[in-house]
């Protein structure tokens, strides 16, 4: 009967205090995370997919592979998840009796004497009986801290997988951006051969000659700053690589191939995906853990110590050279003086708890907001595609229509030049467009937590 009372009063006093209470994710709502615009469906997401699938270019796989080997955070972030591991190992082993070995020896004289020796070898054990879960809140603790070290590696990876990605597409943007304004540039140098032509026929004046050489120049100062940002992008991923500067070995804008139609899943998909949400998560069990470790030192702690060894000492007689020694012994230590400390230690593991919780939620926003954001961007590009190409198709007609007529006398050479510059402008847009739609699909990949091996 005795036994069966001291066993409801610990279930009580267990479940009461909540010590060796497991955590469990607190009710978040996901309902219209991506806003109201964006259908959503339980599929397969575009962060779901490997980064080979997304990302189809050779030489921009080749640079992926490069990073993830080189990379110097990310290296950093998996040596973080070594130490973490380390860290929940040691937490482990505290549920181990620690063993020491002990061995003294002393020689001493009294008045003159013969010296006699003395020693002693023995082996102590001490072990802490988790009772109100100290040891158990610690290890759950750096087993979410392990999550976290994980969350944050395949953070890195995500975000290294991306950059290199928008790196690589900027690079061709920039080329046929260059190649468009090269094609600017010489077409302004045949303006000018008119312009001047023209005023010496009589037919126009100085200053449209000064106008047409003034824009000849800033197409020249563009390709210069086009050359100085295609140098500096090749650098900035190259480091981004760990390698020392090179030039990038690449393809073409209008040659690139990538998914077209992107699910983006449930947005509760975003909580077992998305590298910093799940951070947030661990970072809150940790803070869940503490409050649960701060209340375990409001209870006794129970140590079991004892040793056992050899010595040639049994109290005042010094003869056996071989004498059993050994001693055992319980403690339990309950805190009286530190009831303020242990409250105010409660409090502060309360507060950093509902902290973390908020960080949580609002980071589980931001990510809705992110997703939202990327989609957006790349279905309104995609949109403006159609309107670039029929824009582009008029122009280029256009441009022949002129061409024939000032073949026939009815246009001049100025307005087929003119003709030529508006279709190079548009030509310019699309370019950039296509950019955008690429850089949303990335960025896609980024919010849905992609990167993942």
């Amino acid at each position: 009967m005795k036994k069966v009372i001291i066993a409801a009063l610990t279930a009580f006093i267990l479940n009461g205090c909540g010590i060796y209470k497991p955590y469990t994710r607190p009710e978040v709502t996901t309902d219209n995370l991506f806003g109201s615009t964006i259908q959503i469906a339980d599929t397969t997401t575009a962060g779901n997919l490997h980064w080979q699938k997304v990302f189809t270019d050779t030489g921009l796989q080749r640079l992926i592979r490069t990073g993830l080997e080189n990379n110097t955070d990310l290296r950093v972030a998996r040596l973080r998840i070594t130490q973490a591991e380390a860290s929940l190992k040691a937490a482990k082993l505290s549920y181990f009796p620690t063993v020491s070995l002990n061995p003294q020896a002393t020689a001493g004289s009294f008045d003159g004497s013969k010296v006699s020796p003395t020693y002693q070898l023995s082996v102590g054990a001490s072990w802490e009986a988790d009772i109100f879960g100290t040891l158990t809140n610690v290890k759950r603790q750096q087993k979410a801290a392990l999550e976290q070290s994980e969350a944050y590696r395949q953070a890195v990876q995500t975000s290294l997988i991306a950059d290199i990605a928008n790196s690589y597409y900027t690079l061709l943007m920039l080329d046929r951006q260059m190649e468009i304004t090269v094609q600017t540039a010489t077409a302004w140098e045949e303006n000018v051969r008119t312009m001047r032509a023209l005023k010496q026929a009589g037919q126009t004046h100085e200053a449209a000659v000064a106008q047409a050489e003034a824009n000849k120049l800033s197409a020249t100062a563009s390709v210069i700053d086009l050359k100085r940002q295609i140098t500096e992008v090749e650098k900035a991923l190259c480091v981004t690589l760990g390698e020392t500067p090179h030039a990038i070995t690449r393809g073409k804008i209008e040659n690139q191939s990538l998914p077209e139609k992107l699910s983006v899943g449930i947005p509760l998909q975003l909580l077992s995906n998305r590298p910093d949400v799940m951070s947030a998560e661990a970072s809150l069990k940790q803070a869940f853990y503490a409050v649960n470790e701060a209340r375990s030192y409001f209870y006794p702690s129970f140590t079991l110590s004892g040793s056992v060894g050899w010595t040639n000492s049994a109290g005042t007689v010094i003869a056996n050279p071989g004498a059993l020694l050994w001693q055992a012994f319980g403690s339990l230590t309950q805190p009286i003086f530190n009831q303020g400390k242990n409250k105010a230690r409660l409090k502060i593991a309360k507060a950093q708890q509902e902290e973390a919780l908020l960080v949580f939620r609002q980071t589980l926003l931001s990510a809705g907001a992110e997703v939202n954001n990327a989609l957006t961007l790349c279905l309104s590009a995609q949109e403006k595609n159609d309107v670039y190409e029929k824009q582009i198709k008029m122009l280029e007609s256009a441009t022949h229509s002129i061409k024939l007529l000032m073949r026939h006398g009815s246009a001049t050479y100025l307005e087929v030049l003119t003709a030529q510059q508006t279709l190079l402008q548009a030509q310019l847009l699309q370019t950039a467009n296509r950019f955008d739609e690429i850089q949303g699909i990335i960025n896609l990949y980024r919010a849905l937590g992609g990167g993942r091996e």
